[in-house]
């Protein structure tokens, strides 16, 4: 694998690592206490930990659903964790033009999977010099990524990654391959999984996505035992409460047991001679 830098980490590997936090920047103790608890719990376990929360969900079912802080208010308020927490942050990009201020204080730039093939925003969003992670559209074969993958490099960015949340089954459903995992790490890259939004039911609730967190456990568990690299995570301490995507959110009281199974799975394949 590259190894690829994020603030303060090296990504080659040897370590599983987390990117986890709030859907969307909610209020602010509630998002910097989510943040403060994934970071204990990772620093207990020996995982390295990146913070998310989302500023803008442009993606939302309906035009009344809560889309979170914007822009300028959101980066403000990112920085900011970012300072507290100690911890590189991530945040998605959905414009070619929330590139230049986000490469300001992010140290991760994401690509939403609605939008992995869009190549302004894939490109500019490499060309920042800012590590880029690319969620896999629901709609691509894993063998798709390699052209993303491409464009990235044709803006001179090595600090990529890749990221598994689902393919379309039918209506109002995701799958997951884990075939995808070995298929996208021949390139080179780490690969992630999504296990929160892998369970997503997108559409699934008339004006909003459904889910059913209560798979998460078992789909990010087959991950973990298939190769992934590292995990993507949407938390909350009251997913019922959450102001988006709480169907298929983790409670933030069962991260700790999950991820201890999550590095031991890792480890062991780590270790096996069998690829």
């Amino acid at each position: 694998m590259k190894p690829v830098t994020i603030g303060n980490l090296r990504l080659d590997g040897s370590r599983l690592f987390l990117i986890a936090g709030p859907c969307v920047i909610e209020e602010y103790e509630r998002t910097k206490k989510i943040g403060e608890t994934c970071r204990d719990i990772c620093a207990k376990l020996g995982i390295d930990y990146i913070f998310k929360a989302s500023f803008d969900k442009a993606n939302r079912s309906s035009y009344q659903s809560f889309r979170g802080p914007g822009l300028e208010k959101g980066l403000a308020i990112l920085a900011q964790l970012k300072e507290e927490l100690r911890v590189p942050i991530l945040s998605d990009i959905h414009s070619v033009e929330q590139l230049e201020p986000a490469a300001q204080v992010l140290d991760i730039l994401q690509i939403p999977a609605f939008l992995s093939r869009q190549t302004d925003l894939v490109y500019g969003a490499a060309k920042t010099g800012k590590p880029v992670n690319v969620k896999k559209g629901q709609f691509m074969a894993p063998e798709d990524m390699e052209n993303v993958l491409h464009k990235m490099q044709e803006a001179g960015n090595e600090n990529l990654l890749l990221t598994e949340r689902g393919a379309s089954f039918g209506y109002h459903n995701l799958v997951v391959d884990m075939r995808g995992f070995p298929i996208m790490q021949q390139w080179g890259y780490p690969v992630i999984f999504d296990a929160t939004h892998s369970v997503q039911l997108p559409g699934g609730a008339g004006t909003h996505s459904s889910g059913q967190r209560e798979f998460v456990p078992y789909l990010a568990r087959a991950a973990a035992a298939a190769g992934a690299d590292g995990f993507f995570m949407e938390v909350h301490d009251n997913p019922d409460e959450a102001l988006s995507d709480g169907p298929n959110m983790l409670r933030l009281d069962d991260l700790e047991a999950l991820l201890t199974d999550l590095k031991a799975i890792f480890e062991i394949v780590k270790r096996s001679e069998i690829r």
